[in-house]
């Protein structure tokens, strides 16, 4: 069979016609299967979920527990057929619970990545390799000028300068899903034995990730308290707090923000971060063409972000190529309780 008979994109994400079922759909179906917990990929309003364990209990979380009509957990590796096509699960390595998407029937797989990194990780499994007729990639950083740099490495900038500036608190924009906890469980393998502080809107997600065996160490809630206490603290939040009101509660705050995109000086300081941390949960451009390599893919379909880019590399390598120009993935955003 041809791949665009097994997958094809349609306005509500990847339809899968033989099952009536769609990968991360934008819009409410009746079917979905959701690649992770993000807002741009998990979305309330559809009839049954399938998704792992851990991406539904962070969709529960996120919207609620009537944020579907029905459920079904599937575990990485686990076998589900629906009407003839078998779907299977397998570690992506963005975030807790995060999952490539294999489709196969009749001899064809396809193995939809979702969002994906190559870089270890202490909070989630590490990426699996899948072997595939068609590979569908992200391309977040598709760019060659983009090569994150080791996390660890990043982490410890963030502690020395703690340690460098004892009288001024530490403010870490990190996006409250996945960037997080990564960086708690990052500071306690480097080293930071002292609590770790964080906004009201990241604690609900850190303790499930705590339910779920990630050990992240003492974190503690923000609470009142005068601004001498927080001196040589680091405190995570979400991004948008790091110029409210909020901020000013810590002595002579320092702006840190983890992400990928801090590779790019104009955007650190636009938004005026004293010292950014290019610590990102996706590929990067190396990881993402060596991914492509390895799957030994023939053909590579490209979702979101610097697809063009992506999709002319994979020609030069002497494989299809095409850019599904999907509409409404992209950057994961905040929860919208990410208020004081």
């Amino acid at each position: 069979m041809r791949a665009s008979e097994l997958l094809c994109p349609r306005p509500q994400g990847l339809y899968c016609p033989q099952a009536d079922l769609y990968i991360d759909p934008t819009r409410p179906v009746a079917r979905a299967l959701i690649t992770h917990g993000h807002s741009d990929h998990a979305r309330a309003g559809h009839g049954c979920v399938m998704a792992t364990p851990e991406t539904l209990a962070i969709m529960g979380v996120r919207y609620g527990d009537g944020f579907c009509a029905a459920q079904q957990a599937l575990k990485y590796g686990e076998r589900l057929q629906v009407n003839g096509v078998t779907f299977s699960l397998h570690p992506a390595g963005h975030v807790l619970g995060s999952a490539q998407a294999a489709v196969e029937s009749r001899g064809l797989r396809i193995v939809a990545s979702g969002d994906y990194k190559r870089q270890g990780d202490p909070t989630c499994p590490g990426f699996e390799v899948v072997k595939c007729d068609v590979f569908i990639s992200e391309a977040t950083f598709a760019l060659p000028v983009f090569k994150h740099p080791c996390a660890e490495q990043e982490v410890r900038k963030l502690i020395d300068s703690a340690a460098l500036f004892p009288e001024r608190a530490h403010l870490v924009g990190a996006y409250a899903l996945g960037k997080a906890q990564r960086l708690m469980a990052l500071m306690r393998q480097c080293g930071w034995t002292r609590p770790i502080f964080a906004h009201g809107a990241l604690m609900e997600l850190t303790g499930l990730y705590q339910e779920f065996g990630v050990n992240l160490g003492a974190v503690e809630q923000v609470g009142p308290a005068p601004k001498s206490f927080f001196a040589g603290a680091i405190v995570l939040c979400p991004p948008s707090a790091l110029q409210t009101p909020w901020s000013r509660r810590f002595p002579e705050p320092l702006n840190c923000f983890a992400s990928g995109w801090m590779r790019t000086r104009a955007r650190a300081r636009q938004q005026l971060v004293e010292l950014p941390l290019v610590i990102s949960d996706h590929a990067d451009w190396r990881d993402l063409t060596q991914t492509i390599k390895d799957t030994e893919a023939g053909e590579v379909w490209i979702t979101h972000g610097e697809a063009e880019a992506l999709a002319h590399w994979c020609k030069t390598q002497g494989l299809e190529a095409k850019a599904l120009r999907l509409v409404g993935y992209g950057e994961e955003d905040e929860p919208a309780n990410s208020g004081p």
